[in-house]
């Protein structure tokens, strides 16, 4: 368990495929005074998510009026959705003396390192073991065409680039020893 004295913000940034929900939900299991930051997303839910638990899902004018009411740690558009990490929502869980996890893009990530104070983030990125790799994850998924696969590796090798900006690099070619490394982590900061 940590030794430190406030509640911390852990970034956890991947590419689409590289298994970094998966590695997540893991930790969490182990860390009950860790939490999922919820974001927003413009997106449609996808089959089996719930809104206020996988997301809050909400309309274009709802996430614009947030953007210009600075409701936002971050925001960015993915894929052609918005989505965006509330402040407000981090500061509610830190009073709760949560630890919490933002599950976000590299462009939300770096916009969360300039902001937030360097003793309170720690910043982690998940890699696949190789391009290759990922793309069988992407395909085996079923989730999206062929041509949303391609565009998502072309993407995956635009934020492999920005890895180094982060604290850590978890390369995730073994589940558990991924999970042993993020939950080590974790728990010594």
């Amino acid at each position: 368990m940590s030794n430190k004295t406030s509640p911390l913000v852990f970034i956890i940034s991947a590419p689409s495929g590289a298994g970094k929900t998966t590695l997540i939900h893991r930790v969490m299991a182990a860390r009950p005074n860790l939490t999922f930051s919820v974001s927003h997303t413009t997106r449609s839910p996808r089959q089996g998510e719930t809104d206020k638990r996988d997301y809050y899902f909400v309309s274009r004018e709802t996430f614009r009026e947030m953007i210009e009411n600075n409701a936002f740690l971050e925001w960015a558009v993915v894929y052609g959705e918005y989505y965006g990490t509330s402040a407000g929502e981090i500061r509610r869980l830190h009073r709760l003396g949560k630890d919490v996890i933002l599950d976000i893009d590299v462009q939300g990530a770096l916009q969360v390192m300039e902001k937030l104070d360097k003793k309170q983030l720690v910043s982690i990125f998940i890699l696949p073991p190789d391009m290759e790799t990922l793309k069988q994850r992407l395909i085996a998924r079923g989730k999206d065409p062929l041509e949303r696969i391609e565009r998502r590796l072309a993407t995956a090798r635009e934020e492999i680039r920005q890895s180094d900006r982060y604290n850590f690099r978890i390369i995730n070619d073994d589940l558990e020893r991924a999970t042993r490394d993020l939950a080590k982590i974790m728990g010594q900061t």
